[in-house]
């Protein structure tokens, strides 16, 4: 207050934007602390604005359907020479996790962002895990119709397989084609949805 001239209104205020940026943390009796930054505390700042730009301008979601398959073919690619036999290991332990899901359909999606959040994390790159989770989130309403589509699980998990095994085969071409053809897939899948559930809905209903 001193050093600005202000009053403690001006100050309260400017914390409090400062809080609401990640850049500082406010705690009830004690002084503002500054945050260490995270890839993952700068990307959540934009889930709000993100679901909000989905929701009122629908054409979005097709850019970000493109985006994420533009970002997780390169990652696939980084994973594949970058790969551990640890890292081989924890992806198919991922991928058992995502089969033991069947049985609950409530963490199937859950799993699925795990999978690929694996790979991301593979590629040795820490900003990249943070994009993929935050794509699956801003998404969630839509990617959930996929994965859970009836049938759509099974399919899932042997695309994931496939990925899987060209990682390990440290083929990078391979492990791209994999990952574009399930994320394709999924895309293609999406659109037959949006078209029945238009259909349904254009539908006459009964007097």
């Amino acid at each position: 207050m001193e050093t600005y001239e202000v009053g403690r209104p001006a100050v309260r205020e400017a914390l409090q934007a400062l809080e609401r940026s990640g850049i500082v943390e406010i705690a009830h009796g004690e002084r503002a602390r500054v945050v260490v930054p995270t890839a993952e505390g700068l990307i959540e700042q934009m889930t709000g604005g993100a679901r909000h730009l989905l929701r009122t301008q629908p054409d979005t979601l097709e850019h970000l359907k493109d985006a994420r398959l533009f970002l997780e073919v390169g990652i696939a690619r980084l994973a594949a020479t970058k790969a551990t036999d640890v890292d081989i290991a924890q992806l198919r332990s991922r991928l058992a996790e995502h089969r033991a899901s069947l049985a609950n359909l409530e963490t199937f999606l859950a799993k699925d962002m795990a999978f690929h959040r694996e790979i991301a994390r593979i590629s040795g790159n820490p900003i990249l895990p943070a994009i993929v989770e935050a794509v699956f989130a801003w998404a969630s309403e839509y990617y959930q119709s996929i994965v859970r589509a009836p049938g759509a699980e099974e399919l899932t998990l042997v695309e994931h397989g496939r990925i899987i095994d060209a990682i390990a085969a440290r083929d990078p071409e391979r492990a791209e084609r994999a990952v574009r053809e399930h994320l394709t897939r999924a895309n293609v899948l999406y659109r037959q949805l949006e078209d029945g559930e238009s259909s349904m809905a254009a539908a006459p209903t009964a007097s």
